[in-house]
């Protein structure tokens, strides 16, 4: 599915980006946490992935809300009320043709949704929220809050320095083994978003927020997710509690985005609680060769040559690549960003090897080095998605390879028997991330 395009609602006079995707039965209108832009939720796969799952049975509409992302800006110190809130939704509603949705909040998205719900029922088909809560303060009258009053002042400061110095240990997110670029992403989302000041004020505007008496006047069908190991948890409970006949799930884990985590746990369980029916995800379970390659010594080089004359380099590494992979029939996988590297699919182990070994070749007339790692085994394909063990294998003996040098695994060799392709051992390894030692071979001459 293609990127949706990116729209506006007129709310008042604040113009509301929004986007539309996926062709289900009914539509769903999903109401973000702290932060969001729109465009950006598409550059990560993770989430890109997990919205797709989420257009494969309803009509998607999504937005930025008013201050945040792609909608317009409003000044710190009249930030928009509850009701102003519920006016956007409204109005992305209405632009969208939707006269009667689902709503989905997340984190700091489920106070606005509920308050939604409760006003305004006859345009509320259900609610499902994740990870959310009433109220964010803890104090004697309300000790499920996930911050207690005395670290009010605290949180705030921390909320500037996430934005002023992009403090990794800043918020929740997961912790599996390549969050790295997720983290990083999300620092460039966040920045994008909303400015330091902005940021601090909707913090404030949070903490001041508390919707305990509203729970009991929401009457449509509601179903409230979290993560056991979530710090929302206990406040996810009390809003179970407190709203008529909500149905509640806890799974497994402590990352506390929706789109993060086991996606097809929460997101099979939304499906399931909206239709009635749960569905395997799309899948395609292939024997695949991994290839993977970067440029050795990248960020000296662009240094060196700058970044107009870097970026013309990148534009003939990239169009030999493609030259090379047409040659040798690999597929290059778009969705997963490596900057100034390839990560390309093979139906056979040995044109993935005689294809790294071209590149290598062909990029030394460029004045450039790679590093290559093959691999062979079982990947999972959803789209133009790519995921799996065997992914990450491939990374971990591309990184071991040395420039000029193509490296794989135990499980190529004895599928390229005659080929003619001759290997050297390399030992057994340890693969950062990956259970037990690997055997590793080089690629001779």
């Amino acid at each position: 599915m293609a990127t949706p395009e990116t729209v506006y609602a007129k709310s008042g006079r604040y113009h509301i980006a929004y986007q539309v995707f996926g062709n289900g039965p009914f539509d769903l209108v999903m109401i973000p946490g702290f932060m969001s832009h729109l465009e950006m939720w598409w550059e990560q796969p993770i989430t890109a992935r997990g919205l797709r799952r989420l257009a494969s049975f309803a009509r998607v509409i999504i937005f930025d809300k008013r201050g945040t992302g792609m909608s317009d800006r409003v000044n710190d110190a009249e930030l928009p009320t509850p009701e102003e809130r519920m006016d956007d939704v409204r109005a992305v509603m209405d632009a969208a043709s939707s006269e009667r949705a689902a709503i989905l909040g997340w984190s700091e998205g489920g106070w606005m949704a509920s308050l939604f719900a409760a006003t305004y029922p006859a345009r509320v088909r259900a609610l499902v929220l994740h990870a959310t809560y009433p109220r964010a303060v803890q104090d004697e009258s309300f000790p499920e809050g996930w911050i207690p009053h005395t670290r009010m002042n605290e949180y705030v400061e921390e909320t500037e320095r996430a934005w002023t110095q992009g403090a990794p240990e800043w918020g929740p997110m997961p912790a599996t083994e390549d969050m790295v670029a997720v983290r990083r992403w999300q620092v460039r989302m966040w920045r994008r978003a909303a400015s330091p000041n902005a940021a601090v004020a909707l913090a404030r505007m949070d903490l001041a927020t508390d919707i305990r008496s509203v729970l009991p006047s929401i009457h449509v069908p509601t179903l409230v997710m979290v993560r056991a190991g979530d710090e929302n948890l206990p406040a996810s409970r009390y809003m179970a509690e407190h709203i008529p006949g909500a149905r509640f799930r806890v799974f497994p884990g402590d990352e506390h985005g929706l789109l993060f985590g086991d996606q097809d746990a929460t997101l099979g369980e939304v499906e399931e609680f909206l239709t009635g029916v749960r569905t395997s995800p799309e899948a395609n379970r292939v024997l695949s060769t991994v290839l993977f390659t970067d440029i050795v010594g990248s960020t000296s080089r662009a240094a060196e040559l700058g970044d107009r004359r870097w970026k013309d380099l990148l534009d003939d590494h990239d169009s030999l690549v493609a030259d090379r992979l047409a040659l040798h029939r690999g597929k290059r996988v778009n969705s997963i960003g490596l900057g100034d590297g390839l990560l390309a699919t093979f139906d056979g182990p040995a044109r993935a090897i005689r294809c790294a070994q071209a590149i290598c070749q062909g990029m030394r007339t460029l004045g450039l080095d790679v590093r290559a790692g093959v691999h062979t085994g079982e990947v999972e394909m959803r789209n133009d998605d790519l995921s799996g063990l065997a992914v990450h294998i491939g990374a971990r003996v591309s990184a071991l390879a040395g420039a000029g040098e193509v490296l794989v695994s135990g499980s190529v060799p004895p599928l390229v028997a005659g080929s003619g392709i001759t290997f050297e051992d390399r030992g057994e390894h340890e693969l950062k991330g990956v259970p037990g030692r690997w055997r590793l071979f080089a690629v001779a001459g």
